[in-house]
């Protein structure tokens, strides 16, 4: 430990501890940044109170409260301790706690002044994870509202340091050297259409052929892993292979960590781990020094228009790539194989983008409705969260329940926060508190989601084999199961969970998410939210009439896929929870019968789950028919006459012409939105789709224009323009167009300029027209035309109508549409 790097700042950073609230620590994997500073902090005593550090994982938390803990010759739990989801070692002795980032903001919530802890130290920051974000904007509202003696360090090998400084302009950074050894990289990007577990498995066989140590292996994601951990153990090649990512337990991510251990004949094992990103940062896996590196990673990004998540494979960023080789030199020199190119990684960002911009936030809108922070800008943030995305999850937490229209915590969102899960399951747990026979199946069911079973369509079946005993993670589940039953003041009975009540409290925790079978399609559903989903059809539950999907995922079709769901009975759904359901009238055409259809729906979110046919409707819901005919059609489902649609493009022209004018919106969006306003009283007696036709539309814009606009129009930009041969003829008026005027030249003659319109901000585009009323000359400068190239039309139209005349001085000569002859007689 004396020999780590972090040793050579030590002095610096503990003088920056007492003159700032605030510290920046850059130090390169191996530095001992999470393990020797936390625990010579822990020996300096020179703090009363606790000291907290963030974890990102919960491998990583375990394996770094016991490693402290060993250090000290205890057990876990007494000077150092950990708390983890549904996991706790600590004791009234503990002084260094190693928790999650869930954990953390759950003690802030808890004591919003973290009174008896001095110091919060964020670990591995550049992982950028929603809950580090949370609980750093709250720590820094903690600092400046209560408790300015708090003292916060914000660490990682590769951190943002500008953005870090503009979020923290106080705090002293300081930069620790690494303790790696050289590593050789070595780049081997995939062929064409080769796939990348096979470049995978042969770099891996021909590394542990040519050098010494173990290999670690980062791949994209768990089938990846399986993949080449099927390929490498069927050729029998003499070292193990481990796979290490989240969902494995913790023993077995302890046999990918520890060391391979000796063979019979005394040498060292060796081994490979596959491993996801979840070896990164922070554990140190004994004897590595190769690395392969598939440049790749699974990244979660929440999707607001369906509310489901979907599960994008992307290049790491760069700094990711920078871990990921620092695993190679932690022992000795190493070796980097990057299976992608040198230039791919310099087009990388330089960090990955944080989680709070691509994420869920019903989450983070809980927490932030709990600490009081309805504006999310009153917070600092290094990235502040969107806004559309808390939108939606704050539509969602109404739906829940949890929050009221005011985003203020209603009294079930009190008790949900309080039991520190993620909202669906919180608010399941909540509505069967009260309730003894739903209770025991709700505590089962809020431990199985969290641990859901991969590969199994039907939760039912998790559900049997767990009251059976035979659950891949019984005793995981049967524990967390009895902590949420303490956490509401009840005993958790395996004998009392009753399969019958499943279906109907995941659809309490997954309200948008029941779906509905299309129309006798086999495995397609229509979710309550209003978007589609998918199951395979060779699936027992493709034959369901109704679902609550619990797992999903959007893919790049318009449809998600269904991994897990329920079947639901919507007759025991609609028993218990009557208000879910809402009973609507609807009268609407249908066009292919051509008539008056009138009809009673009961929905559940957006699924008519029955109709009834009502008998003929009154005159208003024949209009609010009519209306929503013409909504749904859009505006050519009006019978739009030449005048009418000359009308609105003249009222259009207007509007753009003179804004300073108190005109009515009259785009298409705005006529729609507001049909009841300007058509309504135009569907007196209109009692068809044939009579709809009838409709005086023009009469009906100018009353939505309304006096005086509707008489001032004509004198601003009018129907038609005098010409000096008393002659009337029409402008036309065009949207996003000039105003133009088509006329025989002769009949301008005598006019000097161009005529204006629009109180003179508007002059006609004149188009002129031969005798035979062909076009001559398109202009908006009647005096340059007459000055100019008059000349040379004259001359070729002299030839072609020589009874026509054809003065030498046009702007002088009177309007005429007569001949020579007729003039002259």
């Amino acid at each position: 430990m004396s020999q780590l790097p972090i040793e050579d700042v030590l002095p610096e950073l503990f003088s920056a501890l007492e003159d700032a609230s605030q510290v920046i620590l850059k130090a390169p994997p191996g530095a001992g940044k999470s393990t020797h500073f936390p625990l010579q902090l822990l020996l300096s005593k020179s703090y009363r109170g606790k000291i907290i550090m963030l974890e990102p994982r919960r491998l990583a938390a375990r394996n770094i409260a016991r490693y402290l803990a060993q250090q000290l010759g205890e057990e876990v739990g007494q000077r150092v301790g950990y708390r983890v989801r549904g996991e706790t070692k600590v004791s009234d002795k503990t002084q260094l706690e190693i928790v999650t980032e869930g954990i953390m903001t759950r003690l802030i919530q808890s004591d919003p002044e973290l009174s008896g802890i001095d110091l919060v130290i964020f670990d591995e920051f550049h992982e950028r994870s929603i809950h580090a974000d949370t609980a750093l904007a709250f720590c820094l509202e903690i600092q400046d509202a209560f408790r300015d003696d708090l003292k916060i360090v914000v660490m990682s090998a590769t951190l943002d340091r500008s953005a870090l400084i503009g979020l923290l302009p106080e705090a002293q950074y300081i930069e620790s050297l690494g303790r790696c050894f050289p590593v050789e990289y070595r780049y081997a990007p995939l062929k064409a259409n080769q796939r990348l577990t096979d470049a995978m498995a042969r770099q891996i066989q021909s590394l542990m052929e040519q050098e010494s140590g173990s290999l670690l292996a980062f791949l994209p994601g768990v089938a990846a892993i399986k993949q080449v951990q099927e390929r490498l153990e069927t050729e029998s090649l003499g070292f193990d292979v481990c796979p290490l990512y989240g969902q494995l337990s913790f023993a077995q991510q302890q046999a990918a960590i520890q060391p391979a251990g000796i063979r019979s004949d005394g040498t060292e094992r060796r081994k490979v781990v596959l491993a996801t990103n979840i070896a990164e940062t922070s554990l140190t896996i004994e004897g590595i020094r190769i690395v392969v590196d598939s440049g790749l990673e699974r990244v979660a990004k929440f999707d607001l228009k369906s509310g489901v998540t979907k599960l994008e494979q992307l290049r790491i960023a760069q700094s990711s790539a920078e871990q990921r080789a620092g695993r190679a030199g932690r022992i000795e020199a190493g070796i980097c194989v990057r299976l992608y190119s040198e230039s791919q990684l310099k087009q990388q960002p330089a960090v990955p983008q944080a989680e709070i911009l691509h994420t869920d936030l019903s989450g983070l809108a809980l927490e932030l409705a709990q600490w009081g922070a309805v504006n999310v800008d009153d917070l600092k943030w290094l990235d502040v969260p969107p806004q559309s995305a808390l939108n939606q999850a704050r539509s969602l937490l109404v739906q829940l329940e949890l929050i009221d229209e005011a985003h203020q915590l209603t009294l079930e969102g009190g008790l949900a926060h309080q039991l520190g899960l993620e909202p669906r399951i919180a608010a399941m747990l909540v509505s069967a508190k009260n309730n003894p026979i739903w209770l025991p199946s709700a505590l089962a069911l809020a431990a199985l989601l969290e641990e859901l079973e991969r590969n199994v369509v039907d939760f039912q079946h998790s559900v049997h084999r767990f009251i059976q005993g035979r659950h891949t993670k019984q005793k995981v589940v049967w524990q967390r199961a009895k902590q949420l039953a303490t956490k509401l003041g009840c005993a958790f009975s395996l004998n009392q969970v009753d399969e019958r009540y499943i279906s109907l409290l995941l659809a309490i925790a997954y309200p948008d998410r029941i779906a509905q079978r299309r129309n006798q399609q086999a495995g397609r559903f229509l979710l309550s939210n209003g978007h589609g989903a998918e199951l395979m059809d060779s699936e027992r539950l493709a034959d369901s009439d109704y679902l609550v999907a619990i797992d999903l995922m959007r893919t790049h079709q318009d449809a998600s896929v269904i991994f897990t769901a329920a079947e639901l009975d919507l007759q025991q759904l609609e028993q218990a929870l009557p208000l879910r359901f809402d009973v609507t009238e609807l009268v609407d055409w249908d066009e292919e019968k051509g008539k008056l259809v009138a009809e009673e729906r009961t929905m559940l979110g957006k699924l008519i789950v029955r109709k009834r046919m009502l008998a003929a409707p009154p005159a208003e819901k024949m209009t609010e028919a009519l209306l929503n005919f013409v909504r749904r059609k859009g505006l050519s489902a009006l019978n739009w006459s030449p005048n009418s649609q000359d009308t609105l493009a003249r009222i259009r022209c207007a509007v753009a012409w003179l804004p300073e004018q108190d005109w009515p919106a009259m785009d298409d969006a705005a006529l729609l939105d507001e049909l009841e306003e300007w058509l309504t009283p135009y569907l007196l007696g209109v009692n068809s789709l044939k009579s709809l036709a009838k409709i005086d539309l023009e009469a009906a814009l100018f009353a939505r224009l309304g006096w005086p606009l509707n008489q001032e129009i004509n004198q601003w930009l009018p129907i038609h323009y005098v010409l000096p041969t008393g002659n009337v003829k029409r402008i036309r008026y065009q949207d996003g167009e000039e105003p133009v005027l088509s006329v025989r030249m002769q009949e301008v003659f005598g006019e000097k300029s161009s005529p204006q319109i629009a109180l003179g901000r508007k002059t006609l585009v004149l188009e002129l027209l031969s005798p035979a009323q062909r076009p001559l000359q398109v202009t908006r400068d009647l005096a340059s035309f007459w000055q100019g190239s008059y000349s040379e039309v004259k001359k070729e139209m002299k030839g072609r109508y020589p009874k026509h005349v054809w003065p030498d001085d046009p702007a002088n000569h009177v309007a005429t549409s007569k001949t020579k002859r007729q003039l002259n007689s």
